[in-house]
């Protein structure tokens, strides 16, 4: 949705069809410092609104083929141009057709024949409440990405400080994260969870996974460190860490005084380790008493236990995990949440390879050994090109702190004009952008003269199409892709088989 910015040159579009009307709108506002753009009847008067989103509309409303209530009701119903300001022009005075006018979304009424005077003062005051409204929703706009962003901050330290005390967790929580995520949007397709796991909702899963594990800072070395499985004893004092990663969310919950924030992390700390049938712990749920998180996170920690390696057991095939998951439908997991793995089994394995922790690992799951990074030619200059600023600047910071020199574009067409003009060693690139996505970016550099000479290594990055894989991104023209939010390891992994002799 874009929103009109007045500029020093704001622009107003005049739509009349009478000429003489049209001059006298014009003779009041020119020299007036505004951009004037002028349409004789309704259908120019849409085609020129999408194209220049111009900052205010006078607009006639009895005019031949689409009158000026149509018009008006057309722009309301499109994202691009609802919040356009109409005010309508018109002869007609009675208040049945001012309260249809407003109730169209007009914001006021001019009548004929126009005072100028009156025009250029009702022009100016709407202009400075488009202004106000604009700066108002600019702050609203910085200070949620600065929750979101600080939100998102306190998630990963809490994360890595979980990380630094479990000896399995390293590609584990970004693969449960990507694995939980994946799931809530396919699960969603079900009627059943379509209200319940909205796109707010997913996002906030997606970065509250992490923390599953959190309470595990809290069991003691023998255990949380031992080099083997635990012994009944041992497990027990394992189990309370569910418990203890509840009461330490709950804590910092109730100090920001936030409803919705760690609520679903909390709930997934102390619920992913029950079972549908009641024999899981701490509290033994059964059903749909265990919260949708836990719910989602029980499959999501059990086939990545599944697939890892650990000192005491080599990793298992993706195709017997998926097996046994399958056995537990009903038993350890929620029948729909199984249903919805069973679809997007291979999208798991995709996770899995992209984050894997060792050879062995990959292996297990189907694919060669990665090329050891020797003999590999330097990446300094990265061109990373997202649309979304929150994921921008982070990704931007990743890889700046990696030693990289990074330049930034938001949309495919900035990005090619700046591969034109300069030289990397890399493009990374979101799928889904405005002006021109990732595919068709990608297409256009490999038609290039600069491209054919020596190909350049483009990785597509996304978080939502969690069906592509790597045939699929290679043969839309990438080298292979990569999952938000970046991975510094697996990005370096990646570029050394792409750049390596």
């Amino acid at each position: 949705m874009t929103t009109p910015q007045p500029s020093d040159e704001p622009k107003i579009l005049l739509v009349d069809d009478n000429t003489t009307n049209l001059q006298i709108l014009r003779d009041a506002l020119d020299g007036r410092g505004y951009k004037l753009l002028v349409a004789k009847n309704g259908r120019s008067a849409l085609a020129i609104a999408d194209k220049a989103l111009p900052d205010l509309i006078l607009l006639d409303i009895m005019m031949p083929g689409i009158d000026g209530y149509e018009v008006c009701r057309q722009l309301k119903a499109k994202a691009d141009t609802r919040h356009l300001p109409v005010i309508f022009i018109t002869a007609m005075t009675g208040a049945e057709d001012e309260a249809r006018g407003l109730q169209l979304g007009a914001v006021d009424y001019i009548t004929k024949p126009v005072n100028p005077h009156l025009v250029q003062a009702r022009v100016r005051n709407h202009l400075e409440l488009v202004r106000y409204r604009n700066q108002l929703e600019h702050l609203v706009k910085e200070k949620t990405r600065e929750l979101t962003l600080t939100q998102a901050v306190l998630i990963e330290s809490l994360a890595t400080l979980a990380e630094y005390r479990d000896p399995e967790t390293g590609g584990h929580i970004k693969r449960t994260q990507n694995y939980v995520k994946a799931l809530a949007m396919q699960l969603r397709k079900n009627n059943l969870y379509r209200d319940e796991l909205d796109d707010d909702t997913i996002d906030m899963l997606y970065l509250s996974a992490p923390l599953h594990d959190m309470g595990k800072v809290g069991v003691r070395d023998n255990i949380l460190l031992k080099q083997g499985r635990l012994n009944k004893e041992e497990f027990e004092e394992m189990k309370k860490h569910t418990v203890y990663g509840r009461d330490a969310l709950k804590i910092t919950e109730q100090k920001l005084k936030d409803k919705t924030f760690l609520r679903n992390a909390r709930q997934i700390a102390y619920t992913h380790q029950e079972k549908w049938d009641g024999s899981g712990y701490p509290q033994g749920l059964k059903g749909k008493k265990i919260p949708l998180s836990g719910r989602l996170m029980a499959l999501a920690d059990v086939y990545d236990a599944l697939i890892s390696k650990r000192v005491y057991k080599p990793p298992m095939p993706h195709a017997e995990a998926v097996r046994l998951i399958v056995e537990g439908r009903g038993k350890h997991f929620d029948p729909d949440v199984v249903d919805a793995f069973v679809v997007i089994e291979n999208t798991f394995r995709n996770i899995a390879l992209t984050y894997a922790d060792f050879e062995e690992e990959r292996e297990a799951l189907g694919l060669k050994k990665y090329i050891d990074p020797k003999n590999c030619r330097d990446v300094k200059d990265v061109l990373l090109v997202e649309d979304n600023e929150i994921n921008l600047e982070i990704m931007q910071s990743q890889l700046t702190s990696l030693g990289y020199n990074v330049q930034t574009a938001v949309h495919g067409k900035e990005a090619l004009e700046k591969y034109a003009a300069g030289n990397y060693d890399v493009i990374l690139t979101d799928i889904d952008m405005p002006v021109m996505n990732g595919y068709i970016l990608v297409e256009e550099i490999r038609r290039t003269k600069k491209d054919a000479l020596q190909p350049i290594p483009i990785l597509a990055i996304t978080a939502s199409e969690y069906d592509l894989t790597e045939d699929g991104a290679r043969s839309s023209g990438f080298d292979g892709f990569m999952l938000k939010p970046l991975d510094p390891k697996v990005l370096q992994r990646k570029l050394a088989g792409l750049v390596c002799d």
